[in-house]
């Protein structure tokens, strides 16, 4: 284990492999209710939860790989999951539809998420919604819509104890995520600024430090402050016309080039196009003919 689990009464902090890095996230398992909330942190644990006390239902936050890796352990269990992110888990080519893998490259990525990510289609039980409260007998679970991450990515608080899941918004240094087809910048932005203003007593995320026991504080802005610090970077790139591979090529997401390339270029690429629809749509950035400018 690369970080030690917690227990905050009924609900406990499952710490994901290399402090809950990429591939990998923290879970959250509810004693009593005996659901387990993204399993992709730490498989032995999993198993070992799975056999005692149990898990008799698995949801999730939203339908990223990171957070599905190791489902296939709770095959034939009920899947918890919102209706908006329930059509990638169903079908493998939804899923890179939704990443907007390109055709060239589905075939590179396929055996990773079926050999890596254990991907097999599963359709869910019931969807969550954001609003309601579901009664789990230890305690009540409100679940919240925010979208951003993904259309229906969901956080959850946890009455009564006065936790707060905040899934992948995860304060952390590199930033929010919104590379995926229908991801949003100004989505994210509103959801962040949701989850900051419920008052809560103790905040997990799905990554990286994953407990917060004082309030984040001054946190909450430096992690929406990437956004501006991103946006304001490619603005200065773009004095100068640039293509879109010049401005993938700048680095400025992942701050240097790293490995595997194919992997990190895609992210770059992907948030690239984000901000630069975000920046044509104020009317600061234009494109003629295959080069982006300031406007």
């Amino acid at each position: 284990m690369s970080k030690e689990e917690k227990h905050f009464g009924p609900v406990w902090f499952i710490p994901g492999e290399n402090r809950g890095r990429y591939p990998f996230c923290h879970s959250i398992y509810i004693e009593g209710a005996k659901a387990l909330i993204d399993p992709a942190s730490d498989r032995e644990r999993l198993v070992q939860l799975r056999e005692n006390p149990g898990v008799e239902t698995v949801w999730l936050s939203h339908w990223h790989e990171d957070h599905f890796m190791h489902l296939d352990l709770f095959d034939g269990l009920p899947l918890c999951i919102s209706e908006a992110d329930a059509p990638p888990l169903s079908d493998i080519e939804v899923l890179m539809d939704a990443y907007g893998i390109d055709e060239e490259s589905r075939e590179d990525w396929r055996p990773i998420f079926e050999n890596q990510f254990h991907f097999r289609p599963r359709k869910a039980s019931r969807f969550l919604k954001g609003g309601e409260v579901i009664d789990l007998g230890t305690l009540s679970v409100e679940v919240i819509s925010t979208p951003g991450h993904t259309p229906g990515h969901l956080s959850f608080f946890f009455r009564g104890p006065e936790i707060l899941f905040l899934g992948d918004y995860d304060l952390s240094k590199f930033g929010p995520w919104y590379g995926d087809v229908q991801s949003s910048i100004q989505q994210t932005i509103e959801s962040v600024e949701h989850l900051r203003h419920i008052p809560s007593k103790i905040w997990l995320t799905s990554h990286e430090s994953g407990v917060f026991e004082e309030a984040p504080g001054k946190i909450w802005d430096k992690y929406l402050g990437v956004i501006a610090e991103r946006e304001g970077k490619l603005m200065n790139l773009l004095e100068e016309p640039q293509t879109m591979e010049q401005i993938v090529g700048a680095w400025i997401i992942y701050k240097k080039p790293r490995e595997p390339k194919v992997f990190y270029e895609f992210g770059e690429r992907a948030h690239m196009k984000k901000h630069l629809e975000r920046l044509m749509g104020q009317g600061k950035v234009a494109l003629e003919r295959d080069r982006y400018t300031r406007v």
